[in-house]
């Protein structure tokens, strides 16, 4: 690999497992990363999702720094509209002066839920409307000068905490290229504009006090194991999970109708969604992130491993690291 690699952690709930259960296994997967030289691991909000527990970001990224010693960690992303910008900048200020140098802040515009749970969550629809307003307001609170006179954020102000611009459309692109801000492509599950939001942000990019260059980060799934077969199995299982999860609304599919489910309409969607995914040994998935580096002219990748096996996630990860040379790329 040319380009560094990093791991985006949805913090699953196995089956069987509770929250708790989740959150050991992502400070394993987090030391294991930090020791193959991976460069960061982000966590996303989202919420009332029984397989994700991911929902209070700021304080799963707090655990997991407080477990590890070098490894940059973030959020991919906070869904900002949920919450008010002084907010966010208080909250990962504090993570920024208890682990220096070590914090990102990718931003998203998305809610992380349904329409209930936005109602739940007290949050406006209309609230999306303020995403640019609200990530320079958020940005002031670090860097400085604040937007709001009289209002600091304490902890935050001064921490220059990075801030990333997230998206699975052409607006997160042409936000990031107007702010000079790196931005990070959701093409694990959302590759559809990923070609188009890609050109507009390097034709679009302006340069600003963080970023001179374009940063482009694309997400990426990969399934690594000792055995092509094997990875095979592995694919087979997360392709009847996601079906599980999107199509099931409640409903427990058993292995036959989730594979009918598959061949639907419903089911091709969700396949979709894993257009970019690397499966196979350890060697032909680095096949598979060179030539999605090549294509997107990524600066960095964000490889999402959702193998619902634990051991088999962690062997995934660790295979890859193994064969990308990560340790001459970690710094």
């Amino acid at each position: 690999m040319t380009v560094p690699l990093s791991i985006l952690d949805v913090a699953q709930i196995g089956e069987g497992e509770s929250s708790g259960d989740s959150f050991r296994w992502s400070v394993r997967m987090a030391q294991a990363a930090e020791r193959q030289g991976y460069r960061r691991i982000w966590y996303a909000e989202h919420h009332n999702m029984p397989s994700i527990a991911s929902s209070a970001t700021s304080v799963l990224i707090a655990h997991i720094a407080a477990n590890t010693e070098s490894i940059r960690l973030g959020s991919g992303g906070v869904m900002l509209p949920n919450h008010a910008p002084l907010t966010i900048a208080e909250q990962f200020g504090t993570l920024a002066e208890l682990h220096p140098g070590r914090i990102d802040l990718g931003l998203g515009r998305a809610p992380g839920s349904d329409q209930q749970t936005m109602r739940a969550l007290r949050r406006d629809p209309s609230s999306a409307d303020s995403f640019p307003q609200d990530v320079l307001e958020l940005q002031g609170y670090l860097t400085g000068p604040s937007r709001i006179p009289g209002i600091e954020a304490v902890p935050g102000r001064g921490t220059g905490v990075p801030l990333y611009i997230l998206g699975s459309s052409l607006f997160g692109a042409k936000l990031a290229a107007m702010l000079g801000l790196p931005y990070a492509f959701a093409s694990h599950f959302a590759p559809d504009a990923l070609d188009d939001a890609v050109a507009l942000y390097r034709r679009e990019f302006r340069p600003s006090a963080q970023l001179e260059q374009p940063y482009l980060i694309a997400a990426v799934n990969v399934i690594a194991a000792d055995t092509e077969d094997e990875a095979q199995r592995l694919f087979t299982a997360t392709k009847r999970s996601r079906v599980q999860r999107f199509v099931g609304r409640g409903r427990t599919f058993t292995p036959e109708e989730t594979d009918l489910v598959l061949e639907s309409p419903a089911g091709r969607q969700v396949l979709g969604m894993m257009r970019h995914t690397g499966v196979g040994t350890a060697r032909q998935v680095r096949d598979y992130l060179d030539s999605f580096t090549d294509r997107t002219g990524a600066d960095e990748l964000m490889v999402v491993s959702s193998v619902t096996e634990r051991a088999a996630w962690l062997r995934s990860l660790e295979l890859v690291a193994e064969v990308s040379e990560l340790t001459s790329l970690a710094h």
